[in-house]
């Protein structure tokens, strides 16, 4: 083999070698004993957006506007080659100049070589921006549900305290508490199903549901969103309504209706300045019985 010959060969087996590491989607450097970078592959430039003339060349640490200028890091590759360790997944935030902020993970290690005395070293990137917002989204959904369990568990716990037991058999004890529960449950599936509040006007056809459309007329008053909090309290006071009307009212009777409608008020809200107003929805449920005048 002549020396053309041995150079084809060496060049051939540098195209093929660039060619492997340009195939390698994840970011990839290859810098010096120094830290400067001696050859970097395509997915560092189409990820950071940046030429290969504002790349090779120059310290690692020098690269984009200094994001990799961390000391930790600097003493973690400088030990790569003296001791033979490795960087493994070392986190780095920073608001890069040409795709803004990430998270990314480095990992660096002395490049093999047959002679095995490289003093080139690999570093890989891996962009998990979107991995570390997913957790936090996760680590925020959990701590909410774990909150409205807390809450749901005490308001199951409030409503057999407050549900009347004096004179009740224990079937309608069960049925009222039952009753009760459900309309809860339906409420926390409501305020959960979406971010928009609810307003007012779903509540009250979730609770006339129970009843035929031709037994209750629903006066629409103004639009009202309720907050999350105000979900739950307002389908009990609801429910209680439509309860009554069952027992005691137009709903006990045949060809009874059951009018319902809210208005709203304005009161001073402490909590805010004088000048701060709340507005406040009362419901109000006007039954007509057979034979009756309204009431």
């Amino acid at each position: 083999m002549n020396l053309e010959d041995l150079y084809r060969l060496l060049r051939s087996e540098h195209v093929q070698a660039q060619g492997i590491v340009d195939t390698l989607q994840e970011p990839l450097l290859v810098l010096d004993q120094a830290g400067c970078v001696l050859t970097a592959n395509r997915g560092f430039y189409e990820t950071f957006r940046v030429s290969r003339d504002d790349t090779v060349g120059r310290s690692l640490f020098s690269l984009g506007s200094g994001q990799w200028d961390i000391p930790e890091l600097k003493r973690l590759v400088g030990e790569i080659i003296p001791r033979s360790t490795a960087v493994v997944g070392y986190e780095v935030k920073a608001d890069f100049p040409t795709i803004g902020p990430r998270t990314m993970l480095v990992s660096a290690r002395r490049l093999v070589h047959p002679d095995n005395n490289s003093t080139s070293i690999l570093i890989l990137f891996e962009d998990v921006t979107e991995r570390r917002h997913s957790e936090a989204q996760k680590d925020i959904l959990l701590a909410e549900t774990r909150h409205r369990m807390k809450n749901l568990l005490g308001i199951i716990r409030s409503l057999a305290n407050q549900t009347e037991v004096e004179g009740r058999s224990a079937q309608e004890f069960r049925d009222a508490f039952l009753g009760r529960l459900q309309t809860v449950t339906e409420a926390e599936t409501l305020a959960l199903a979406g971010r928009a509040e609810p307003d007012l006007a779903v509540l009250v056809e979730q609770s006339l549901k129970v009843a035929g459309p031709e037994q209750y007329r629903v006066v629409a008053g103004p639009a009202i969103r309720l907050s999350p909090r105000q979900v739950v309290p307002m389908s009990l006071i609801l429910h209680e309504l439509v309860t009554n009307a069952w027992k005691y009212g137009a709903f006990s009777k045949s060809g009874g209706l059951v009018h319902l409608s809210w208005r709203t008020s304005s009161r001073a809200n402490p909590s805010c300045t004088s000048t701060g107003e709340r507005k406040t929805a009362h419901p109000s449920l006007r039954q007509v019985a057979p034979g009756s005048a309204p009431g």
